[in-house]
C-alpha cells in the first residue's frame, strides 16, 4: 500500500514567497470528503488528477494514497459532480534542507489561512524549519482540504 507522511504547520508570515522556486495554481473539489474513503478531484495547471486518501493513523501523519492522472478535461466534468465548497489555492515550493514545503495560500472561502505540509520517509524523521514555519496543525482535521471544503476558514471564530 501506497502511504502518504505529511506534517501540516501554519505559516505565519508571507516571508515563503521570497524563496519559493516554483507557484501554481490549484482547484480541486471532492467527490467523497469521508475520512474513511477521500476521493478529491484536482487540476493543478494543465495537469489533473484523481486521488483516493484512506483514514489517518492516530498522530494524523500517515494515511493510504492512491493518485491517477486524468485528463483536464474529465476533470472540469467530475468537479461538476463534486460536494459543494470547491478550493481554490495557490501553491507555493519551497527548498529547506533536504525537503521541499508545499505552501498553499487559500482563496475564496478560506481566504487569510495559509498552510505548510512536508512530506517525510518516516514519522520521526528531522528536517529544518524555516522561520515562517507556524504552530504545527498536523493531525487537526479542521486543516483538511476536505474538511476546509465542508467548513470553510472565513466561518471560524
Amino acid at each position: 500500500m501506497a502511504q502518504e507522511i505529511e506534517r501540516k504547520f501554519l505559516v505565519i508570515s508571507d516571508d515563503f514567497k521570497k524563496t519559493a522556486f516554483k507557484k501554481m495554481r490549484i482547484k480541486q473539489g471532492f467527490l467523497s470528503s469521508v475520512p474513511e474513503r477521500t476521493v478529491r478531484i484536482r487540476i493543478k495547471e494543465d495537469n489533473a488528477y484523481i486521488t483516493v486518501k484512506g483514514l489517518s493513523n492516530k498522530s494524523g501523519t500517515t494515511r493510504y494514497e492512491w493518485e491517477k492522472e486524468i485528463p483536464v478535461k474529465e476533470a472540469e466534468e467530475l468537479l461538476e459532480l463534486c460536494e459543494p465548497g470547491i478550493i481554490n489555492k495557490s501553491r507555493y515550493l519551497i527548498k529547506s534542507g533536504k525537503h521541499t514545503f508545499e505552501v498553499d495560500e487559500f482563496y475564496d472561502e478560506n481566504s487569510g489561512l495559509i498552510i505548510a505540509e512536508i512530506e517525510l520517509n518516516d514519522e520521526k524523521e528531522d528536517f529544518e524549519k524555516p522561520d515562517w514555519l507556524g504552530k504545527e496543525v498536523t493531525g487537526d482535521i479542521r486543516y483538511y482540504n476536505s474538511q476546509l471544503s465542508k467548513n470553510p476558514f472565513k466561518n471560524w471564530k
